[in-house]
Protein backbone atom coordinates (compact mmCIF):
# COMPACT_ATOMS: atom_id res chain seq x y z
CA UNK A 1 0.00 0.00 0.00
CA UNK A 2 1.15 3.31 -1.02
CA UNK A 3 1.95 6.17 2.00
CA UNK A 4 2.24 9.72 2.58
CA UNK A 5 4.56 10.61 5.55
CA UNK A 6 4.22 14.09 7.23
CA UNK A 7 4.31 16.04 10.46
CA UNK A 8 1.23 17.53 11.67
CA UNK A 9 1.01 21.01 13.71
CA UNK A 10 1.70 23.91 11.23
CA UNK A 11 -0.18 26.46 9.62
CA UNK A 12 1.33 28.69 8.09
CA UNK A 13 4.49 28.37 5.64
CA UNK A 14 7.11 30.72 4.34
CA UNK A 15 6.43 31.94 0.32
CA UNK A 16 10.04 32.72 0.27
CA UNK A 17 13.18 32.74 1.42
CA UNK A 18 13.32 34.71 4.84
CA UNK A 19 17.51 35.91 5.88
CA UNK A 20 18.25 38.08 8.95
CA UNK A 21 21.13 38.44 11.32
CA UNK A 22 20.93 37.36 14.87
CA UNK A 23 22.66 37.64 17.87
CA UNK A 24 22.64 33.83 18.56
CA UNK A 25 25.61 32.24 17.17
CA UNK A 26 26.29 28.77 17.21
CA UNK A 27 30.07 27.03 17.07
CA UNK A 28 29.38 25.18 14.07
CA UNK A 29 27.23 26.21 10.93
CA UNK A 30 23.82 24.40 11.09
CA UNK A 31 22.44 23.53 7.22
CA UNK A 32 19.44 21.72 7.06
CA UNK A 33 16.62 21.24 4.85
CA UNK A 34 14.59 24.55 5.99
CA UNK A 35 16.92 26.43 8.18
CA UNK A 36 20.58 27.71 7.90
CA UNK A 37 22.41 29.27 10.88
CA UNK A 38 25.46 30.60 10.47
CA UNK A 39 28.34 31.05 12.91
CA UNK A 40 28.03 34.48 12.02
CA UNK A 41 24.26 34.50 13.06
CA UNK A 42 23.44 34.84 9.88
CA UNK A 43 19.80 32.95 9.76
CA UNK A 44 17.94 31.53 6.17
CA UNK A 45 14.50 29.85 6.99
CA UNK A 46 14.00 28.64 3.36
CA UNK A 47 10.95 28.75 1.10
CA UNK A 48 8.77 25.44 2.47
CA UNK A 49 9.35 26.06 5.77
CA UNK A 50 5.71 25.06 7.92
CA UNK A 51 5.62 26.55 11.11
CA UNK A 52 2.28 26.93 13.68
CA UNK A 53 2.54 30.84 13.93
CA UNK A 54 2.01 32.39 17.84
CA UNK A 55 1.47 29.77 20.47
CA UNK A 56 -0.39 29.99 23.50
CA UNK A 57 -3.67 31.87 24.56
CA UNK A 58 -2.63 34.59 21.87
CA UNK A 59 -3.99 36.29 18.69
CA UNK A 60 -1.65 35.65 14.96
CA UNK A 61 -1.10 38.94 14.79
CA UNK A 62 1.22 40.48 12.08
CA UNK A 63 3.51 42.73 14.66
CA UNK A 64 4.13 38.26 16.15
CA UNK A 65 4.14 36.72 12.80
CA UNK A 66 8.28 37.58 11.80
CA UNK A 67 8.92 36.52 15.52
CA UNK A 68 7.40 33.72 15.76
CA UNK A 69 9.00 32.59 12.83
CA UNK A 70 12.09 32.72 13.60
CA UNK A 71 11.49 31.74 17.50
CA UNK A 72 9.38 28.50 15.97
CA UNK A 73 12.72 27.97 13.76
CA UNK A 74 15.82 28.41 16.89
CA UNK A 75 13.59 25.80 18.68
CA UNK A 76 13.28 23.54 15.89
CA UNK A 77 16.91 23.58 15.44
CA UNK A 78 17.18 23.10 19.51
CA UNK A 79 14.75 20.29 19.28
CA UNK A 80 16.94 18.31 16.52
CA UNK A 81 20.02 19.26 18.61
CA UNK A 82 21.41 21.81 16.54
CA UNK A 83 21.61 24.18 19.46
CA UNK A 84 22.22 23.72 22.66
CA UNK A 85 18.84 24.04 24.94
CA UNK A 86 20.30 25.47 27.95
CA UNK A 87 22.72 27.63 26.10
CA UNK A 88 20.24 28.90 23.47
CA UNK A 89 16.52 29.05 25.01
CA UNK A 90 16.85 31.98 26.59
CA UNK A 91 18.49 34.65 23.96
CA UNK A 92 15.60 32.47 22.08
CA UNK A 93 13.05 33.70 23.97
CA UNK A 94 14.13 37.09 24.29
CA UNK A 95 14.98 37.40 20.15
CA UNK A 96 10.71 36.77 20.03
CA UNK A 97 10.23 39.96 22.30
CA UNK A 98 12.71 42.22 21.12
CA UNK A 99 10.92 41.03 17.23
CA UNK A 100 7.84 41.90 18.24
CA UNK A 101 8.62 45.08 19.56
CA UNK A 102 10.45 46.30 16.40
CA UNK A 103 7.44 45.24 14.65
CA UNK A 104 5.31 47.03 16.27
CA UNK A 105 3.73 45.28 19.44
CA UNK A 106 3.15 47.46 22.48
CA UNK A 107 6.25 46.55 25.43
CA UNK A 108 3.38 44.89 27.47
CA UNK A 109 2.41 42.33 25.27
CA UNK A 110 6.03 42.08 24.01
CA UNK A 111 6.12 41.25 27.96
CA UNK A 112 3.85 38.78 27.96
CA UNK A 113 4.98 36.91 25.10
CA UNK A 114 8.37 36.47 26.22
CA UNK A 115 7.19 35.70 30.34
CA UNK A 116 4.61 32.41 28.02
CA UNK A 117 7.48 30.99 26.41
CA UNK A 118 9.90 31.19 29.19
CA UNK A 119 7.72 29.71 31.38
CA UNK A 120 5.90 27.31 29.42
CA UNK A 121 7.96 26.73 26.14
CA UNK A 122 10.62 24.43 27.34
CA UNK A 123 8.76 21.11 25.74
CA UNK A 124 8.89 22.88 22.66
CA UNK A 125 12.42 23.25 22.84
CA UNK A 126 13.55 19.99 23.97
CA UNK A 127 14.91 17.11 21.92
CA UNK A 128 12.80 14.71 23.63
CA UNK A 129 9.95 15.90 22.08
CA UNK A 130 10.55 16.13 18.44
CA UNK A 131 7.57 15.57 16.36
CA UNK A 132 6.78 12.65 14.62
CA UNK A 133 6.48 11.23 11.46
CA UNK A 134 3.29 10.31 10.74
CA UNK A 135 1.62 7.58 8.01
CA UNK A 136 -1.62 7.80 6.02
CA UNK A 137 -3.10 5.37 5.40
CA UNK A 138 -1.90 3.55 8.57
CA UNK A 139 0.48 0.50 6.82
CA UNK A 140 -0.71 -2.48 7.04
CA UNK A 141 1.88 -4.94 9.34
CA UNK A 142 3.04 -6.53 6.26
CA UNK A 143 3.91 -3.85 4.58
CA UNK A 144 5.44 -1.59 7.55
Amino acid sequence: MECIAYKAGYKYQVNQDYITKISITPDNSVNSDYIDLGIDGELTIKKGYAWDGPSGPTFDTLNFMRGSLVHDALYQLMRNSHLDKEQHREPADRLLQQMCKEDGMSSLRAWWVYQGVKNFGDPSADPSNKRPVIKAPKPSQETE
